[in-house]
């Protein structure tokens, strides 16, 4: 007599649960392995890293442009990038009210590029990201990958714009065979060191 417990087929796991839930749109240009990166990507975003508002991007907002492929916005629970001036500002400002410290700052909604690291990555291929992406992530559009409400630090359905925030960048998510992910600001240009 077999076990029950023996015949018991395993239980799915969380992520394939989730690549199950969230097959490619039939629109999408993108090849299906991309779109499985990409949703790896959010779900270790959302889970391990606590970001909120999590959405997959095919198209650039309001157009039938596409990327080069899928893309990631969301806002993790802490900014992930002060400008040097930003700081020097804030930390001014901290002075000037007789306290220390840097105080605290909103996050911001940010891009991420999913790519895996057996990939050959170019100058022209970041360039070719970011041709398409905006300055800042748009707080709609895109998929909502995992149903949660838009958090607080957007008005009227569009992220608040830091002043600061004045080059592009991203967040370059690169997932290991091993399910490891790395995760680098790359920025579009040159940009001013920060301020240890």
């Amino acid at each position: 007599m077999v076990s029950p417990l023996a015949s018991a087929a395993p239980q799915p796991s969380a992520l394939s649960k989730l690549l199950d839930a969230n097959p490619a749109p039939p629109t999408s240009p993108h090849p299906s392995h991309l779109h499985h990166l990409a949703l790896q990507i959010a779900h270790n975003l959302r889970y391990q890293h606590n970001w909120t508002d999590v959405r997959l991007h095919f198209h650039v907002q309001g157009s039938d442009d596409a990327f080069p492929r899928p893309l990631i916005t969301g806002l993790p629970p802490q900014r992930l990038y002060v400008h040097p001036d930003e700081q020097i500002a804030l930390l001014q400002r901290q002075k000037d009210e007789g306290k220390t410290g840097m105080p605290e700052v909103h996050p911001e909604r940010e891009w991420v590029l999913p790519t895996h690291l057996r990939e050959k990555w170019s100058l022209r291929r970041f360039g070719e990201v970011f041709d398409k992406v905006s300055l800042v992530p748009p707080a709609n559009g895109g998929k909502d990958v995992f149903g949660e409400k838009v958090n607080g630090y957007m008005a009227n359905g569009h992220a608040k714009v830091n002043e600061w925030r004045t080059t592009k960048r991203l967040l370059l998510a690169t997932l290991d065979d091993d399910s490891t992910i790395v995760y680098y600001i790359v920025h579009d240009g040159i940009v001013k060191p920060r301020q240890n």
